[in-house]
């Protein structure tokens, strides 16, 4: 089976097959899962840097843990079990065979050291998944074993010889892939209705009057209701965030062996694609119905209130973007000061200048200076872009101490079967890999917590201070509080509970309600402040709705 398996995967690559695989930034939790679906995880991980030596190991601890599950919910051998999860993997980009090749190469070792009872901790240090240094702590997520090591140092000999296995000639090509591909489409900017005309796309201003063409892809032409569109303000929505901002998200039924099945991984290949991102469910630029949650977003609100800025967003956020560094990306938002309309910009970092997994992680964080120097080029970058009468919001940073607070009693979703994992385990093995997306507010150290919320707070004053002093030609500044505190107030009061405003999974990005909600409370805010912002409501939106329907849908 296992030359079978290898030939279809040296056949895929043999035909110029393009692997599609996300590049991810290491301080994030999207490297945590991905070890799961596919010789891309533990066969190219192993022969890959100390920083992806971690990544893979809590990979592997992640499917290790979802064999073991899957075969107590199932009443079945470990076998069946890693079977079972191959087979509920698509087949679409080849995940399922990938799947199938991993566990030819690597399942008999590790089913064996299962059945003898030792725990997906020491299954994936005995593999070879982590490289200890001298002093290094034994990292873990499940109490340690009372069992001899010997069986496990053992079939660790034996399978230390698969972990070059990158460097075979019929495997490089994919395992070169792992960090070379992302997607970016109609989920992160408005649909473009015409690949062959330049000049044609959402956000521009109309072209004659879009006369006889759509030439903004709003859906909408005609030189009558054109006029009547023209007497009211037309603007896109920009936003310019983090993974919070892109909705990173990992289904939970992804990790939970009991709610497993082939639909809840359906999604699966576009989910890659976009990075573990959901902007098209996001509080940004979401617009799509969502079956994880209610989608409000601030697009939508915009778009409602004035039918003529129908696909005119673009969300620009990328997992692991800090304000205070690394702001080069804005470069890729795309407005012309001469051809297009006004535009809406939203900066919203809300935790990353001050998140990373390393132990010293204060000294890694972005200092006051730091963060003005580097907003300030931004706006001055913005400044020569966005055309006249454009506007920009900059939101602070959230006081992450909600997360440990509502998080650290209770039973992370690899431990509810069994309750034998916490949150507080799982953040201290995601920061004894170095690997938690922030140690600052993951730490079981309320000193160190915070240190971190003051530091936040220290960055949200140097936003809320250029929006006071900066001035520009193009667009006005404004500034809000992140809107957590009343998010989490608002949810109370229906009767919810804080710890469900929080993605399950990681522990640390808020969820669909909060999107939701958080849009709805920015919205009312701009509108309560600064109407001016928004433009008036276009009386001619049921004419619109009439005559051209959805508009060409998204």
């Amino acid at each position: 089976m296992f030359y079978k398996v290898t030939s279809l995967c040296c056949k895929w690559i043999g035909e110029g097959f393009d692997f599609i695989i996300p590049s991810f930034h290491l301080g994030s939790l999207t490297s945590l899962y991905f070890p799961a679906i596919g010789c891309v995880g533990l066969l190219c991980f192993a022969s890959l840097t100390e920083s992806f030596f971690l990544l893979a190991f809590a990979g592997c601890v992640l499917v290790v843990s979802i064999i073991e599950q899957l075969a107590q919910v199932h009443n079945s051998t470990a076998k069946e079990a890693l079977e079972r999860l191959c087979r509920y993997l698509p087949e679409k980009l080849h995940l399922q065979g990938a799947c199938i090749l991993t566990a030819e190469i690597f399942g008999p070792h590790i089913i064996k050291l299962m059945e003898h009872k030792m725990n997906p901790d020491v299954v994936c240090h005995s593999i070879g998944l982590c490289k200890r240094k001298a002093g290094q702590p034994f990292c873990h997520l499940y109490p340690p074993p009372k069992v001899s090591s010997s069986l496990s140092k053992k079939e660790g000999e034996n399978i230390h010889r698969l972990s070059g296995v990158c460097s075979l000639p019929f495997l490089k090509r994919l395992c070169e892939k792992i960090q070379s591909y992302t997607l970016r489409g109609y989920h992160w900017r408005g649909r473009d209705c015409d690949d062959i005309q330049a000049s044609v796309y959402p956000g521009r201003r109309p072209d004659n009057w879009d006369a006889d063409k759509d030439s903004n892809c709003n859906g909408i032409w005609l030189l009558k209701l054109l006029i009547v569109f023209h007497r009211h303000r037309v603007q896109g929505n920009h936003f310019v965030g983090d993974s919070a901002g892109a909705h990173f998200h990992i289904p939970p039924e992804w990790v939970t062996a009991s709610q497993m099945s082939v639909k809840a991984f359906s999604n699966l290949p576009e989910a890659f694609a976009d990075e573990l991102d959901w902007p098209q469910f996001s509080g940004a630029t979401g617009f799509l119905n969502s079956t994880i949650g209610c989608v409000k977003s601030l697009y939508l609100y915009l778009r409602k209130r004035n039918r003529c800025n129908h696909r005119d967003y673009q969300n620009i956020s990328k997992n692991g973007t800090l304000l205070g560094f690394r702001l080069s990306f804005i470069f890729s938002l795309a407005r012309s000061r001469q051809f297009d309309k006004p535009a809406i910009v939203i900066f919203s970092m809300i935790g990353n200048d001050v998140c990373n997994g390393y132990p010293d992680t204060v000294e890694h964080m972005t200092r006051p200076e730091q963060m003005r120097a580097s907003v300030m080029q931004a706006l001055q970058h913005l400044n020569g872009l966005l055309p006249k009468g454009s506007h920009v919001l900059l939101t602070g940073l959230v006081d992450g101490r909600f997360l440990w607070d509502n998080l650290h009693d209770r039973f992370y979703p690899l431990g509810q079967l069994n309750k034998d994992v916490t949150y507080e385990h799982f953040f201290s093995f995601l920061s004894c890999l170095q690997s938690a997306p922030c140690v600052g507010w993951m730490s079981a150290n309320a000193t160190l917590r915070n240190l971190t919320s003051e530091r936040a707070l220290q960055l949200s004053s140097v936003l809320k201070e250029l929006a006071k002093s900066e001035k520009y030609a193009n667009f006005d500044v404004f500034y809000m509080d992140y809107p957590l505190k009343e998010v989490a107030e608002m949810w109370q009061k229906s009767g919810g509970e804080a710890w469900q405003l929080i993605e399950p999974v990681d522990g640390f990005h808020p969820n669909q309600v909060v999107s939701a909600l958080g849009a709805r409370i920015i919205w009312k805010k701009i509108l309560r402040e600064w109407p001016h912002v928004l433009g008036k409501e276009n009386p001619s939106n049921n004419e619109i709705v009439a005559v051209f329907k959805d508009q060409g849908g998204h």
